[in-house]
């Protein structure tokens, strides 16, 4: 990888999200989307693999979003992109523009907690091309919070996974990160319209807000359907 910008690349080392059975399947690359400003409407499913993985000894070719979307919603910056690690990028890009206070809360909805050690935690938080690197080539879907928490981008980590979390009363700054696989037929015991009202009650408090589509867990058509019911976003 040359560049260190999201202008759509492929992935084609064993590295980041492509390391998953890297060895026994028959695709070696997955595709990261180009990243654009617009709205929600640019919110859309592309025709490119963003996630391979072998389960059950069938091959899994998850297509993931057209672009990654950056937008101004009122005064909160949102981040919308398909696998989850790219958070950590934007989390550091939205910090180095001072939009949020280094060291405030990271409040984490999602159905898995994503708090596995990464391979390494080497990363010059203040060299945003490092940074790119970073999320990109040592990263994956699983690894991308502790990283931010041992370099002070937050200073405590609050995770939603349960009806319990969702009645938490968050008070201070914080980040709001939402998985979409929330939604996934696996969570539909926490009723649907009681995660979309704690979860719209969360977006109104948070300083920004990033949004992991997260192709291999959750159908995209849903998911995308889902963010644009929780921000009240027409379809056009």
């Amino acid at each position: 990888m040359e560049k260190y910008e999201y202008i759509g690349f492929y992935i084609k080392k064993p590295v980041g999200n492509n390391v998953f059975s890297y060895e026994k399947r028959e695709g070696k690359s997955i595709y990261v989307p180009k990243l654009i400003n617009g709205t929600l409407n640019d919110v859309m499913l592309g025709n490119e693999v963003v996630f391979n993985e072998i389960d059950e000894n069938k091959e899994i070719k998850a297509i993931g979003l057209k672009n990654m979307v950056e937008y101004v919603l009122g005064n909160k910056k949102i981040y919308v992109f398909d696998n989850h690690n790219h958070a950590f990028y934007f989390w550091v890009k939205s910090m180095l523009k001072d939009e949020f206070t280094r060291g405030c809360k990271l409040v984490h909805v999602d159905q898995h907690k994503d708090t596995r050690e990464p391979e390494n935690y080497n990363v010059d938080i203040n060299n945003i091309k490092d940074v790119f690197r970073y999320t990109n080539e040592v990263l994956n879907v699983g690894s991308f919070i502790k990283p931010a928490l041992k370099h002070n981008i937050f200073s405590e980590l609050i995770i939603i996974d349960s009806s319990y979390g969702f009645d938490l009363d968050i008070e201070s700054e914080f980040v709001l990160d939402i998985d979409l696989d929330i939604f996934s037929s696996d969570m539909d015991y926490i009723p649907f319209d009681f995660k979309l009202e704690k979860i719209k009650n969360l977006v109104k408090k948070a300083k920004i807000i990033t949004i992991a589509t997260s192709p291999y867990f959750i159908n995209q058509e849903y998911a995308i359907k889902v963010l644009k019911e929780l921000f009240n976003y027409d379809i056009m």
